[in-house]
């Protein structure tokens, strides 16, 4: 099977109509950000960007039947296909040689990437679809997104969050964590990045599972990276701390200036003719590479408690804080029950709302019609109160040093049961709907009587 990388993505976004390219030159700093804001939901690829040689790409990220497409799968089945990989994770094979090792640069030269400054009011510019690898010396290798503040020509400030797997490593490393920085990866890698397999379990083997990611060994350091990374940036993640931020995050607000480790790079090599890759702050690829990764442990959770069908974390609440919970009703209490399992299986989420099984809970609407028809707040609203928070969520209370708290919200938008044994008045809740017809014939040419 042939690795769907950047280009052949490109390549098959052409034919189906998805792609636009943009040939006027555009400028890395505040414009390109700004266009590709405007053109949100397709994939972007500038061709000529002031001040650098390469090509961007901005929007391989920003619709799921984009990752569909590079799963090889309908979009409602991708949960399914990311449930399967973490299960089954599959060691990838390694090369002796590989495309992202073409050209190995002479010197180091951030200046020379067009990293991009999306906002007036960032730090600086920023790589944003940047995925870090590297070997925590108790667990092994790890692949994750951080961005990257650009400081000089040869080096950059991380963003590393507290607490998780790059920050834990490079504590246990007094003197600096190699890391290798990876920017233009297949679809398919960029969502294994995203999720939390367990300890132990490389992200690496995890694209594996969902689609062929063979890997190759770096030049300075002893790690491996996707043989098909448009760019690697090998270096250490050192101990020396700058200041990081302000930057606009997946809430679309800004977030907070922390002081923040500095990386030195020490080598760079790339693809021949290399597309970098950027990926819009907050926007819709920011989102569903945040949340699509969460709704198998959301359904995992729920499916564990009641009969699970399908989960969507939405795009309107920053593909994070909301969800909606599809299940099988078995028993009066079961939508209830589902809104609990959920906040297990996703604790940053805020608001969740649990539907039957004839609701197409990708379709707002239905969801919305669904709370306007079947749900009463004095029975099925479940509120918890002072709970363990996301730190995303600026109207949460944020103490420094402590996890974030706020109120979660839950919503039983299920037909309702008066009993153990069925719903009640069942016909009362099924949406009625006219047959499809087809209205071609009936549109003829219209009358020419004045």
């Amino acid at each position: 099977m042939t690795v769907m990388d950047i280009r052949h993505f490109l390549a098959a976004a052409a034919t189906r109509q998805w792609l636009i390219e943009i040939d006027r030159e555009v400028d890395p700093h505040l414009e390109l950000a700004a266009v590709a804001s405007a053109l949100d939901g397709r994939p972007v690829l500038f061709n000529r960007v002031r001040g650098s040689d390469y090509r961007v790409v901005v929007g391989l990220a920003a619709d799921r039947r984009h990752f569909a497409l590079a799963l090889g799968c309908q979009p409602r089945d991708i949960l399914f296909r990311l449930a399967t990989a973490l299960q089954q994770p599959q060691p990838a094979p390694l090369l002796a040689a590989a495309p992202c090792q073409e050209v190995i640069e002479p010197e180091v030269d951030l200046l020379r990437l067009p990293f991009l400054t999306h906002w007036p009011d960032d730090a600086g510019p920023y790589a944003t679809a940047a995925v870090a690898i590297i070997r925590d010396p108790d667990t092994g290798l790890n692949a994750s997104y951080h961005r990257l503040l650009r400081r000089d020509a040869r080096s950059c400030v991380a963003r590393l969050v507290e607490h998780r797997g790059t920050y834990t490593a490079w504590q246990k490393m007094p003197d600096g964590l190699p890391v290798a920085i990876c920017i233009g990866l297949p679809l398919h890698v960029l969502l294994a990045a995203s999720m939390s397999p367990p300890p132990g379990v490389s992200e690496l083997d995890v694209a594996q599972a969902l689609a062929p990611t063979p890997l190759v060994r770096c030049i300075s350091n002893d790690l491996v990276v996707p043989a098909a990374a448009e760019f690697v940036l090998e270096g250490i993640i050192t101990h020396e701390l700058n200041d990081e931020g302000p930057f606009v995050d997946l809430t679309e607000t800004s977030d907070i200036v922390r002081r923040q480790p500095v990386i030195a790079i020490e080598r760079i090599t790339h693809r021949r003719q290399a597309i970098y890759q950027a990926l819009l702050p907050g926007q819709l690829e920011h989102k569903l590479l945040m949340g699509m990764p969460k709704e198998p442990s959301i359904f995992a959770a729920v499916d564990r408690i009641v009969q699970a069908r399908n989960v969507h974390i939405t795009p309107g609440g920053a593909s994070w804080l909301h969800a909606v919970v599809q299940i099988s009703k078995q028993q009066g209490d079961d939508g209830r029950r589902a809104i609990a399992a959920a906040f297990r299986g996703h604790p940053s989420l805020k608001h969740v709302v649990v539907v039957d099984d004839d609701i197409d809970i990708f379709d707002m609407q239905a969801v919305e019609w669904a709370i306007a028809t079947r749900f009463q707040a004095a029975q099925d609203l479940v509120v918890m109160p002072d709970q363990p928070s996301s730190s995303l969520d600026p109207s949460a209370r944020h103490r420094p040093g402590r996890k974030s708290r706020g109120d979660k919200m839950g919503l039983d938008a299920t037909i309702p049961w008066d009993t153990a044994s069925g719903p009640t008045h069942p016909e009362h809740f099924q949406r009625i709907t006219f047959p499809h017809i087809d209205p071609a014939p009936y549109l003829g040419r219209k009358s020419k009587r004045g």
